[in-house]
């Protein structure tokens, strides 16, 4: 063989191995590509499962009483708390759900009490939202109408749910409940306007003379907040007591 002859021999075996490892390399690759594309299908493909927690809050929000019952019997915690750190028992009273309540509330594991992270629990939620229905089904499980601090009265007479206010008066509500700044319900009720809240909390014994800490009555919420029917009321009512 020539020298030519064998350089050319040479060129020809050396591009010949590098068009293997070439070819070998690009399986290889290809085999990856082709794994990772498969993998992606497999994600994309597979359905999107909820979180039992989510599931159980979504039933909550919705009044779903079979999507609750059967989470519970698996044995989701009926004190479980959503993101915001909100107990279903209260999410329910906020909702308005009333047949989850029930549902809640009839298994022994339930806490009537459990707060949320401002201090609100079910019972004053369903107060402030007027939802009678779930204060009596509270009531009914033994749940406190004299909370300390903040109380349901102060959330049924702020927006003047006067049946609300007359249920918890009659379950023996202390009329005036301070809040932790001394507020009264008397005084969240001439806040807001509610002449016959104020009326009614007044006919059941709410001392009008009584100041928060920073020494206004329900008089002077009624007069800062500009509710003339409420002064007025609340004036003649103060002149009856001076006359006495």
């Amino acid at each position: 063989m020539t020298n030519d002859s064998k350089l050319i021999h040479a060129r020809q075996a050396t591009q010949t191995g590098r068009g293997a490892s070439a070819r070998r390399g690009f399986s290889r690759a290809a085999l990856a590509a082709t794994l990772a594309c498969a993998a992606l299908s497999s994600l994309i493909a597979a359905p999107v499962q909820a979180a039992p927690i989510d599931s159980l809050i979504k039933s909550v929000k919705f009044d779903d009483v079979d999507g609750v019952r059967k989470l519970l019997a698996k044995g989701m915690d009926p004190n479980s708390v959503d993101n915001q750190g909100m107990p279903l028992l209260v999410l329910a009273a906020r909702e308005k759900s009333d047949k989850v309540g029930a549902v809640l509330l009839a298994n022994p594991k339930t806490n009537v009490e459990i707060e949320d992270k401002a201090g609100e629990n079910a019972m004053m939620m369903a107060a402030l939202n007027g939802d009678l229905d779930f204060v009596k089904q509270l009531i009914a499980k033994d749940a406190e109408v004299n909370k300390k601090g903040w109380a349901p009265l102060h959330y049924a007479a702020a927006n003047g749910h006067d049946d609300i206010v007359k249920l918890l008066l009659d379950h023996s509500a202390y009329v005036d409940a301070g809040s932790p700044n001394g507020t009264t319900p008397l005084m969240m009720a001439a806040r807001g306007g509610h002449v016959s809240t104020v009326k009614l909390l007044l006919d059941n014994g709410a001392d009008l003379t009584v100041k928060n800490q920073i020494g206004l009555t329900a008089l002077d919420f009624a007069k800062t907040y500009k509710e003339p029917d409420v002064v007025e009321g609340l004036t003649a009512r103060l002149q009856q007591m001076q006359q006495k």
